[in-house]
């Protein structure tokens, strides 16, 4: 009877791998580990209240998912008492584990490891080659025909000496490389285009790892000194 009773008790916390182990739903973005002592932001996303508080760190915080400003949160109680009345199967031993104690399991659990390194070598080899997603700034195309490896005082005397007479509407491949440029703005007057914007090169004047908020600021200051 006592067996019975013992049972009936572990079935009161709510076994949400029976759907497919899929417990998505209680992993932090940040981490991707089981929520702990999770916080909503106002634009309705969770994070742990430790890994918010990394987002909080840089001068304009913004939400780690969607990118919004960060401003406003709140403690995610229902899901805190999800967490607190659910179980997993632990994807490396398969012990049913409460999710509030997964992340102490899985530290400890040398099969868990496992499943990690084996998880992390299958998708290297299934990855295709990294791109980067880093756009090149210091070579171009020829918009009219396509020689490449071109740098910005070679683009100009390029299609200077070899299209001077083209009047094809064209894009700016190096305006089409910034971070404010419109790869589909075609130039009305190409040639008249590289005389007034590009006598000089972006990289003197633009740091493209700082945020615009710095760079408004510094401009700011560079212009009350020149006063």
């Amino acid at each position: 009877m006592a067996m019975l009773g013992g049972f009936s008790a572990a079935q009161h916390k709510k076994n949400v791998s029976d759907g497919g182990g899929d417990v998505s739903e209680f992993v932090c973005p940040v981490c991707l580990e089981i929520f702990d002592s999770p916080v909503k932001t106002q634009c309705g996303h969770t994070f742990c209240q430790s890994c918010l508080q990394e987002c909080l760190r840089p001068q304009k915080p913004v939400c780690a998912v969607c990118r919004a400003t960060l401003g406003q949160w709140t403690k995610a109680a229902d899901l805190e008492a999800l967490i607190q009345s659910s179980v997993a199967a632990c994807k490396g031993c398969g012990a049913q584990i409460g999710l509030s104690q997964m992340r102490s399991h899985t530290a400890g659990c040398s099969k868990y490891q496992d499943y990690i390194e084996e998880g992390v070598r299958t998708t290297a080899q299934s990855q295709p080659a990294i791109i980067s997603p880093v756009p090149n700034r210091y070579t171009f195309t020829c918009p009219y025909c396509n020689c490449q490896n071109l740098d910005q005082d070679g683009l100009v005397e390029h299609c200077t000496s070899q299209h001077s007479r083209d009047t094809r509407q064209v894009v700016c491949p190096i305006c089409a490389s910034m971070p404010w440029g419109d790869p589909n703005y075609r130039s009305a007057d190409f040639f008249q285009h590289l005389k007034i914007r590009h006598t000089f090169s972006y990289d003197t004047f633009v740091d493209y790892s700082t945020d615009e908020h710095t760079m408004i600021q510094e401009a700011l200051q560079r212009s009350l000194l020149d006063n």
